[in-house]
């Protein structure tokens, strides 16, 4: 059983930056890899990047490579993701993800998660 909560979501300007963060408890000692998703209304939730819990390689979405970075503290169990260069296209509610499982796969769809963070509200203004 973990627990995620989404933090630090709001209205930003096109090209400017914004860090989320994602604070997770209870067994955080089996996530294996935490994913960022997003979806704005009436989409589909994508895939939008990964960070392995234990080592800290990532992996992120062609639509965002180069703009978004993330990272993790272990002993404060959070997450990070920096937007740098929003676009409007960014907007979107973000969540957060853990998946315990060991794949031989990339883990970019939400099947391959189980626990879920509320989700925060990224709006990019032009």
């Amino acid at each position: 059983q973990v627990q995620l909560v989404e933090s630090g979501g709001g209205l930003v300007q096109a090209g400017g930056s914004l860090r989320l963060s994602c604070s997770a408890s209870g067994r955080t000692y089996g996530i294996n890899v935490l994913g960022w998703f997003r979806q704005a209304p009436g989409k589909e939730r994508d895939f939008v990047g990964a960070i392995w819990w234990r080592g800290g390689s990532t992996y992120f979405a062609d639509s965002v490579k180069g703009r978004f970075t993330s990272s993790r503290d272990n002993v404060k169990s959070t997450v990070y993701l920096q937007m740098n260069s929003l676009k409007p296209e960014d907007t979107a509610v973000y969540y957060c993800a853990a998946d315990f499982a060991s794949h031989s796969w990339l883990p970019d769809n939400t099947n391959d998660y189980e626990y879920w963070g509320q989700g925060t509200q990224v709006t990019v203004s032009s």
